[in-house]
């Protein structure tokens, strides 16, 4: 199955589509570029079970481009286009914001606001547009206007299939970048409050010692235990060099103690391959999270 993921996008015929294109990692995506409404929307209705996101610019059309797809309960990852600064809503990609604070919107609250020269920059905009669309809540709003608060029951059960189609269909073209996508950014450690990064970090390095304890015995709970330890890491987001300072602290305290009992340190050396083996871990995990090539 290929790797690409399908991307709608929409643009008035004026805009320059290749500035998108060439920011566009062309191993990753399929892009189809349509400028007229009615082209567009016909696509959308032909492919709305294959498209992965879709990238819409903003201006007068896109308004009843969007009633229509609200009309037809088509909710898909979005990135929105500003071709002008103005009518951006502030903050709305802060991943520190609080989504209910996020009140300004155009399709539904979990899309990606953006203009060209930050899509230019940013080499990962359709997938934090993905990343929002997969943990966007089935209550969330799909338009701004006072009668519509909160999708109905329908639109929430189309809403959570095609979650889980998303969500499924990328692990099974992309491997390990389904997983990647579930990962949630509040939950990254550089993110978290000073007390919950310690209690991370205490519960990692508990983890780590429980490794290095048995990891030059028979016990059959080894590998178990360095899968736990690189999922935490992984879906904490943790560097290899704050890895690599778990390994030392530890190591240094290890040594203390074998210092106090006056035994040799040599056995200490041994415990390179363990940090060598869960680097490696954690490295492939992070090097299957990304899309190869075809």
């Amino acid at each position: 199955m290929s790797p690409h993921l399908s991307i709608g996008l929409f643009l008035s015929p004026d805009f320059a589509a290749q500035v998108l294109l060439d920011a566009l990692n062309r191993d990753r995506y399929q892009v189809t570029v349509h400028t007229s409404s009615d082209q567009f929307c016909g696509f959308i209705e032909q492919e709305k079970q294959q498209l992965d996101c879709l990238i819409l610019q903003s201006g007068s059309k896109l308004f009843n481009l969007v009633n229509w797809l609200h009309g037809q309960v088509i909710v898909l990852p979005a990135v929105i286009l500003h071709t002008h600064l103005d009518g951006m809503p502030p903050n709305n990609n802060s991943a520190d914001a609080d989504p209910a604070e996020r009140s300004l919107f155009t399709y539904h609250t979990a899309e990606f606001h953006t203009t060209p020269t930050q899509f230019g920059l940013t080499d990962d905009v359709v997938e934090q547009a993905i990343a929002r669309f997969i943990h966007l809540s089935p209550n969330c709003r799909i338009s701004d206007s006072v009668e519509a608060i909160a999708i109905d029951p329908a639109t929430q059960s189309l809403l959570m299939a095609q979650q889980r189609r998303l969500i499924d269909k990328l692990k099974e073209r992309l491997g390990y970048l389904g997983v990647y996508y579930k990962r949630n950014s509040q939950n990254f450690f550089r993110r978290l409050p000073h007390s919950q990064q310690q209690e991370l970090l205490e519960k990692l390095k508990v983890d780590y010692r429980d490794i290095i304890l048995c990891y030059f015995t028979n016990d059959g709970t080894l590998n178990h235990r360095i899968d736990d330890f690189i999922n935490t890491s992984f879906f904490a987001d943790m560097s290899v060099p704050q890895i690599v300072e778990i390994h030392m602290e530890l190591i240094d305290e290890i040594s203390k103690q074998l210092k106090l009992e006056g035994r040799s340190e040599d056995i200490l050396l041994d415990y390179r391959l363990t940090l060598i083996d869960i680097i490696a871990h954690l490295c492939e995990m992070y090097r299957r999270s990304i899309p190869r090539e075809p």
